[in-house]
């Protein structure tokens, strides 16, 4: 792949996650909001793989400190449901089960580093977190299957072009 195609899907990558990201969906309670980005990041990890969705996912937290959308601690949060989200995919590959489990998981993990981080009690973390982690699990694999259509398609655009 050239460079310049990397790039990009690096930067288209990075503010797919950056605009989901600010878009969030209201719970039923107060606190248990749900970043759109969740999903779609566990798509872009099982479509492009870890390299490229950490690549974006860090310059999608750098975008948001710059524009304010974020601070340390929402970065920190990422940062580790990203770890999480690639380490489980990256070992047990990118079926459906294992698609729709990893944002769950990873989200309970960042959860878990957010009590341990702040010292507070973690079992409320992670019930807050509950409706988001269901959404995440509904919507990764339909993203996943997007993804892999819009990824096939250019890739038939592109040898189609290099060949005329």
């Amino acid at each position: 792949m050239n460079r310049t195609r990397w790039i990009t899907e690096i930067g288209l990558l990075a503010a797919l996650i950056t605009v989901t990201g600010a878009v969030k969906m209201p719970g039923l309670i107060p606190g248990t909001e749900f970043q759109l980005s969740a999903p779609l990041a566990v798509a872009i990890c099982a479509v492009f793989g870890f390299t490229k969705y950490i690549t974006a996912g860090i310059l999608s937290s750098l975008i948001g400190l710059i524009l304010g959308t974020q601070n340390l601690l929402n970065v920190f949060i990422a940062m580790v449901f990203r770890l999480s989200v690639g380490g489980i995919l990256g070992v047990l590959g990118t079926s459906w089960p294992v698609v729709v489990a990893a944002g769950p998981i990873g989200s309970a993990v960042a959860r878990l580093a957010m009590g341990g981080l702040l010292g507070k009690a973690v079992i409320p973390l992670l019930l807050a977190a509950l409706p988001g982690m269901v959404y995440t699990a509904v919507a990764a694999w339909p993203l996943t299957i997007m993804l892999k259509k819009v990824k096939t398609q250019t890739e038939k655009v592109l040898v189609d072009a290099l060949q005329r």
